[in-house]
């Protein structure tokens, strides 16, 4: 894998709930479901894309069960701001599962 290709660490949570929070109502309108809960735990970042960020990041979706999804998130970046995007997700995942760029 080449160094343009290369994904950071798991990271913890600072600004990514912000992100998780926009993308929310992509992943419940596909799938047809609401999340009262929906807590950002850790995230990764594709280092070294010109014009995007690409962020894979562990969400909470329960307060009674170790309950996640994984979300696959692209971000453009350019001069006029632009939402984030949901690319792909991962359902039935939990605390336990790592979290791998897919």
């Amino acid at each position: 894998m080449s160094s343009e290709d290369s994904w950071s660490e798991p990271l913890p949570v600072q600004e990514i709930q912000e992100i998780a929070d926009k993308v929310k109502p992509q992943l419940e309108k596909k799938v047809d479901k609401t999340y009262p809960v929906f807590v950002a735990k850790k995230y990764r970042y594709r280092k070294n894309i010109v014009g995007a960020r690409h962020y894979v990041l562990k969400v909470s979706v329960s307060n009674s069960t170790d309950e996640c999804v994984h979300l696959y998130v692209v971000q453009m970046v350019i001069a006029t701001p632009v939402d984030p995007e949901l690319t792909k997700y991962q359902l039935n995942k939990t605390e336990d599962d790592p979290l791998e760029p897919f």
